[in-house]
């Protein structure tokens, strides 16, 4: 089961601004979201582990549920 929010989105806020959290912002972790932008995120690793973790699919939203692969609704 997948939630609300797509795949490219994510991926693409995570390459170009994932040190700043925009990612986590989009996908509604807004708490881990601010964490991540006051540590730049993670220092970089936490934002590179994100991007692996979206790249094999697995990047989860606020609902607990994997984002989606792009929806053209």
């Amino acid at each position: 089961m997948t939630g609300d929010k797509n795949w490219p989105p994510a991926l693409i806020l995570c390459l170009l601004l994932g040190w700043v959290g925009a990612h986590r912002f989009y996908a509604g972790k807004t708490i881990s979201a601010v964490i991540q932008l006051l540590t730049l995120g993670g220092l970089c690793i936490w934002a590179m582990v994100d991007l692996l973790i979206i790249l094999f699919g697995e990047f989860k939203g606020i609902d607990r549920l994997k984002i989606a692969d792009w929806k053209m609704d």
